[in-house]
């Protein structure tokens, strides 16, 4: 490691010293504008969460998008108790940043004859770690990067993440991000119940072309690279350990990942209108990888042929919260690009809304806190009667203004028209319905 990179580092460990002091003396930050949007919905359940802001941990970014008479597009982003420093558990978030890591890292691979539909086998050098040899969700039975980024995508598998952080590193994962300004993200954990010591270790793998000869081989990582864990988060009255042990003390999450919704916002951002941001935060991606994740990120399971996915459990509006109605569709004409979270009590949404119908788009980015026993681990939480029905609340409150907005130039939405997929009537393999998301 050379000696410019520990002087950038130092540089950014200052920062984030200010930053944090600042963060820890701020006020969240709520712009009037939405505030009174927001109470203009009269739903009970909606109303409570919104005067009690602080217990449910509810944090909410509206960015409302124009457009000029060159179709380019500006944002105007306002906030409802957005606090930075206010902790929330990512859970499956952390699976678009690490997406379009993964794509970017492989571009920076061109010249082995790799990209992201090569095969990838993943060998153990651990005794914890899992080798991969086959993806019976797959249709050719081949594990592969593209693979992992749909099905951590389409309904959130964690396999695939882990699979993905596996190949990108967790001090990959780490400076690339930090790199790109998001000083404050931490990427620490596979979703394996690993110690913080074996999460710092990951699997060799290699590429293999149709005959099986190793095209790329990747030996085995460990990262060296410290993380300020100086800020203890701990929540809740109790929580039950891995030894199924009720623990009558704060579950403590100092060490978890950790991002912030807007960094979370502005990865998607950066994917889906790249010219927006600064060159710096923008990701190396080419217009196909582009492309796949637009796809990927709105495409729905019942579309989808590979993997096949059991459509009476994974819904249009599986993954979609801002529009999880009973109907489980989306409203013609919309289509969802986005990436969901939910564990320990947190739900969060992060999503680019496009009515093609209507020439309305948006984006919404939002997250909450339901553990009303204060308990975590015990699989009490009220996802269901009340993250969920406030989510769904949300996104039609701000769906409903947009709709109503008037706007100097309608948007050419057409790079958001995807050409996607359709099953095989023919295809008779039984669908997925069990998995780890």
């Amino acid at each position: 490691m050379n000696r410019s990179y520990y002087i950038s580092l130092g540089v950014c460990l200052l920062l984030n010293i200010a930053v944090g002091f600042k963060n820890a003396t701020a006020q969240p930050r709520t712009d009037a504008f939405l505030k009174t949007l927001l109470e203009g919905n009269k739903d009970s359940l909606f109303r409570e969460v919104l005067r009690n802001p602080d217990r449910y941990r509810l944090q909410v970014i509206y960015t409302r998008i124009d457009r000029d008479k060159t179709n380019k597009p500006s944002f105007t982003h306002y906030y409802f108790n957005y606090d930075p420093s206010l902790y929330f558990n990512p859970a499956s978030m952390v699976k678009l940043p690490l997406a379009v890591l993964a794509l970017e890292k492989l571009n920076g691979l061109k010249g082995k004859g790799i990209n992201k539909y090569t095969t990838l086998l993943i060998d153990s050098s651990q005794s914890w770690q899992h080798p991969l040899y086959r993806d019976t969700s797959a249709l050719t039975g081949q594990p592969s990067i593209a693979h992992f980024i749909k099905r951590a995508l389409l309904i959130s598998e964690n396999d695939p993440y882990n699979r993905l952080y596996q190949f990108i590193g967790q001090q990959g994962i780490n400076r690339s991000l930090h790199q790109k300004g998001y000083t404050e993200s931490r990427i620490t954990r596979q979703f394996l119940g690993l110690t913080p010591e074996q999460n710092r270790h990951t699997n060799a793998m290699r590429f293999v072309n149709k005959q099986g000869e190793t095209l790329y081989y990747q030996p085995p990582a460990y990262n060296t690279d410290s993380f300020d864990f100086s800020r203890t988060i701990k929540l809740g009255k109790a929580h039950w350990n891995s030894r199924d042990s009720l623990i009558n003390e704060p579950f403590d999450f100092t060490a978890h990942n950790n991002l912030s919704l807007q960094t979370l916002q502005q990865v998607l951002q950066s994917v889906l209108f790249p010219q927006s941001l600064p060159l710096k935060r923008r990701f190396n991606l080419s217009p196909d990888d582009y492309n796949f994740l637009k796809q990927y990120l709105s495409q729905f399971p019942a579309e989808t042929p590979d993997p096949k996915y059991d459509t009476a459990k994974f819904y249009d509006s599986y993954v979609k919260f801002f529009f999880a109605d009973s109907t489980r569709r989306l409203p013609e004409g919309v289509r969802v690009f986005n990436k969901v979270g939910w564990a320990y009590g947190f739900a969060t949404d992060v999503s680019y809304i496009a009515d093609f119908g209507n020439g309305v788009e948006y984006m919404l980015a939002a997250t909450i806190y339901v553990n009303k026993d204060e308990t975590l681990n015990d699989g009490k939480y009220e996802y269901e009667t009340v993250s969920q029905p406030f989510l769904y609340q949300l996104g039609q409150t701000i769906y409903r203004h947009e709709k109503g907005r008037k706007r100097v130039y309608k948007p050419n939405l057409s790079a958001f028209k995807i050409r996607y997929e359709k099953r095989d009537p023919a295809d008779k393999r039984a669908p997925l319905a069990e998995v780890d998301n």
